[in-house]
């Protein structure tokens, strides 16, 4: 299998997508210029144009990346995991040591999401229900596979609940990491994952 080294011009990019998220989650998007992006990463602006055409193309790629890398995760680790209980514990922990290590991107793709162009949010949205879709397939194949197993329990409230519903319980849990995350706290990121995994996923193992 062939792989392309990366060239000059795509390390360029990543400082360029790096730099652009690093304003905007200080300032925000609409109050953050091509100019000011551009001397932050050293560039004039019409050398910045030749490696993105305006802001909203920055703001689909950082959308694109944390997309990908977050589908691409999921997939590996839901293939991985032993049992769908596993995997549910894994995807959520995963998740939160991500939204912690990267509180500036992820706070950028929740407060900016309504900056995104119209024709292409959909497009975005849709990579973001492969990952939510990933998460529920796991808690509905964890709760098919325990009434199997029980027949004669009792349901629990989880299976009286949605299980979309849960997933986006979980997932708001999750993502609000992003506002409160400290490094210099108690716990780790793979530590509060952790933890945080082991507090929404008790009620799955009763």
């Amino acid at each position: 299998m062939t792989t392309t080294s990366p060239t000059r011009a795509d390390a360029q990019r990543v400082r360029v997508v790096s730099t652009a998220a690093e304003i905007f989650s200080r300032q925000g998007f609409r109050a953050t210029s091509m100019n000011e992006i551009a001397a932050a990463v050293g560039l004039s602006k019409p050398t910045l144009y030749h490696y993105f055409r305006s802001k909203e193309e920055l703001l689909v790629r950082i959308y694109s990346e944390v997309l990908a890398e977050s589908v691409e995760e999921a997939r590996a680790l839901v293939a991985a995991a032993p049992s769908p209980l596993e995997a549910i514990r894994a995807l959520i922990t995963a998740r939160v040591v991500y939204t912690c290590e990267k509180q500036q991107l992820l706070k950028v793709c929740f407060e900016e999401e309504h900056e995104l162009p119209a024709d292409l949010a959909d497009e975005l949205l849709a990579r973001r229900k492969e990952f939510e879709d990933l998460f529920l397939d796991a808690v509905t194949a964890h709760l098919a596979a325990h009434r199997a197993t029980h027949p004669d329990a009792p349901a629990g409230p989880l299976e009286e609940m949605a299980p979309r519903v849960y997933v986006n319980t979980c997932l708001g849990a999750i993502n609000w990491c992003y506002k409160w995350y400290r490094p210099s706290g108690p716990a780790t990121p793979a530590e509060l994952g952790r933890q945080i995994a082991a507090t929404l996923t008790a009620p799955l193992e009763r």
